[in-house]
């Protein structure tokens, strides 16, 4: 008896302080092919996965896929980090979509589509030499795409948008996120009605007017909220200066892998 008595209690000191060990341990967050992990979280954020009508907890260590919508709270902000090590950060009370994301790094291949609803989003493209790429920020009004660079997309409440760039080029091109291409995937943040069948005109010929600037570092461009765009200037850091731009230049220069 003495003899178990001995064993059971060296067994429950290993157990607990194999338990203690593990309680320690850093988070490891892995990044595979095709995922978007949270990495950071300050405040609270939630999620609607893709197919489903509730909103849950948005935690560190959740993986986004297509068609996920995410909601930042007040006075929060995350970060999400793509398996070719890209990063996208969102503010305060901001909503967005992720409307595709392929990435494998391993076959040189990139294809992201974020639509952003309403707020600011910080994106650290990844300049991976020879990958085939598509990196998207689209709002109602406007799509800003790179294939390596550093700028940010803020969507007002009006739907005018501003994007500006800190490192490299982004082409900028009027028309946004089309009916047509969200289909059934219409963003909505209420319940709303749904209409039923109805008889609809014929194909006609309509025309709308396209335009496409690119912007470089050090450049800004505005997107009223009819859509048309206000021609680019330089921007200085004194006037782009304030905390959301402070912090995501501090974790851009920590240059943190995972």
């Amino acid at each position: 008896m003495k003899v178990r008595t001995i064993y059971a209690v060296v067994f429950s000191l290993l157990f607990f302080c194999v338990q203690d060990v593990s309680a320690r341990k850093p988070v490891t967050v892995t990044i595979q092919k095709g995922d978007a992990r949270v990495t950071f979280i300050d405040g609270t954020a939630e999620i609607m996965i893709a197919g489903t009508s509730v909103w849950d907890a948005l935690n560190v260590g959740n993986q986004l896929a297509d068609g996920d919508q995410i909601k930042t709270g007040p006075a929060s902000r995350i970060e999400l980090v793509l398996p070719d090590d890209s990063k996208l950060r969102f503010a305060d009370n901001t909503h967005f979509r992720i409307q595709k994301l392929d990435v494998c790094p391993g076959e040189q291949k990139r294809d992201v589509k974020i639509d952003v609803v309403l707020g600011k989003t910080w994106a650290n493209v990844s300049k991976s030499l020879g990958i085939t790429s598509n990196f998207e920020l689209s709002s109602e009004n406007a799509v800003a795409g790179v294939r390596g660079t550093v700028y940010r997309m803020n969507v007002y409440d009006d739907k005018s948008a501003l994007v500006r760039v800190y490192d490299g080029k982004v082409a900028v091109s009027g028309g946004g996120t089309s009916k047509a291409e969200e289909g059934q995937q219409q963003i909505y943040t209420k319940p709303h009605k749904v209409e039923g069948p109805k008889s609809i005109p014929g194909p006609v010929k309509v025309t709308m007017e396209e335009w496409v600037y690119i912007i470089k570092s050090m450049q800004q461009i505005r997107i009223r909220a009819d859509g048309v765009a206000e021609k680019p200037r330089d921007f200085t850091e004194k006037e782009d200066r304030n905390d959301w731009v402070d912090w995501n230049k501090e974790r851009d220069a920590l240059r943190i892998r995972y």
